[in-house]
């Protein structure tokens, strides 16, 4: 048995252990490209974004202690084989798989491994090589992990011959217009922005830019969304190191380091299934995970600049404006048409360009997009750099289903 004294120090540890700071000190990520358009395969990928956050962090690989690494299509050691690129030194690898959302699992998972106490220096890494065309079944013979969302759809939509995600994701679109009047120009402003915004970002699979008449002129996935509202399938890897604050103090670290200032993942809830289009695409999670990450941060929408949005169609973006509480109910379209999402305006939302534009290769977006909040806050991401920022939003979302929010802010010694 332990006796009293001995429990209480124990406590004390963990509670000095779970108050840790936690810290960003590397990133680094691939172009996102075309499935297809490079002759790469997913270690190359592991590699070039590995080694690119090593040398942010200017740290050697032997330091890391603990790798996390994540994506969706591959066979079961392939982050090891990926890892292996970087170096062989033993230490303990976790897969991970999340939908959409895997990139910001691992980096989940290494965060509280450092803020655990487990570890001071952890590599989340994360890659896709995808095929080309809209996302797939991999194991059709076996119960799907959407079927209740879909059925849930079904029951309300019907199903049509346009791919699944579209149509989960634009049916939640047609409620929001249905409820609150917003019209498909508007969901189009978000594709335009989206489009502007990447053509100052090398690493963007397009670099195109669009008017308004042209997104909605595209060819027409599921209405109201056209194919340039729509992100596209890629290949890419990003990689991202989280650090105790001793090892950023150590290794005196402070002029690279950003703080991770709150993190929540939340998965389903039981209103998931209320009978709303927008619930089964993620509204709750997003919710709740927003609500959890405010509070550990201290930090509330109106103390961020900017923002790095799951996007994967522009229904999803405006839907995620007032589940993020940037807005009330109603209100998202507003926003968009006041422009209070672009340069200018209250907030810039995906100055990178956003999964409509950069590219969504699934285990490595939640990794990229904290490497261009990184950047931003940092004063490093040239014509895309947003004045004046001091704290930042990251949102990443996977049906079926997990949302991770994580607020950034500049670290102080």
């Amino acid at each position: 048995m332990f006796g009293t004294a001995t429990l209480t120090g124990l406590a004390g540890t963990q509670e000095k252990r779970m108050t840790n700071r936690t810290f960003v000190i590397g990133v680094g990520m691939t172009k996102f490209e075309k499935p297809g358009s490079r002759d790469w395969d997913y270690p190359d990928m592991g590699r070039e974004a590995g080694e690119k956050a090593l040398a942010d962090a200017g740290i050697p690989y032997s330091d890391v202690e603990q790798a996390f690494i994540g994506y969706c299509y591959g066979d079961s050691t392939s982050g090891e084989r990926a890892l292996y690129e970087l170096g062989l030194t033993g230490i303990p690898a976790i897969n991970v798989n999340n939908n959409c959302a895997t990139g910001s699992s691992a980096l989940y998972l290494a965060r509280n491994f450092v803020k655990g106490g487990l570890a001071d220096c952890v590599l989340a890494l994360g890659f896709e090589k995808m095929e080309k065309g809209s996302l797939a079944l991999s194991f059709p013979g076996r119960t799907s992990p959407l079927d209740r969302h879909v059925q849930d759809m079904v029951d309300r939509r019907g199903y049509t011959t346009a791919p699944g995600a579209a149509q989960i994701f634009g049916n939640a679109g047609r409620e929001y217009m249905e409820r609150y009047g917003v019209t498909a120009e508007t969901f189009a402003k978000i594709g335009e922005k989206n489009h502007r915004h990447s053509v100052n970002n090398p690493n963007s699979q397009f670099q195109d830019e669009y008017t308004l008449a042209e997104i909605l002129a595209s060819p027409m996935i599921y209405d109201p969304l056209t194919r340039l509202q729509c992100c596209p399938t890629s290949d890419g890897g990003a990689a991202v190191l989280v650090a105790s604050e001793r090892f950023v103090r150590d290794h005196n670290l402070w002029d690279r380091a950003t703080e991770i200032a709150g993190q929540a993942m939340a998965t389903d809830y039981e209103n998931t299934f209320d009978g709303s289009d927008m619930s089964i695409a993620g509204f709750h999670m997003t919710q709740g995970a927003a609500r959890k990450a405010y509070e550990e941060s201290g930090l509330g929408p109106e103390d961020v600049q900017v923002i790095e949005l799951h996007d994967c169609f522009s229904a999803n973006e405006l839907i995620t404006y007032e589940a993020l509480g940037l807005c009330g109910q109603g209100k998202a379209g507003v926003l968009v048409d006041d422009e209070a999402t672009t340069y200018g305006g209250q907030w810039v939302v995906n100055p990178s360009g956003g999964l409509i534009s950069k590219g969504h290769p699934l285990g490595a977006t939640g990794l990229a997009q904290c490497a261009e909040l990184t950047w931003q806050l940092r004063g490093q991401a040239g014509k895309r750099q947003v004045p004046g920022v001091t704290a930042a939003l990251q949102h990443n979302l996977g049906l079926g289903g997990a949302a991770v929010v994580t607020i950034y802010k500049q670290a102080v010694a």
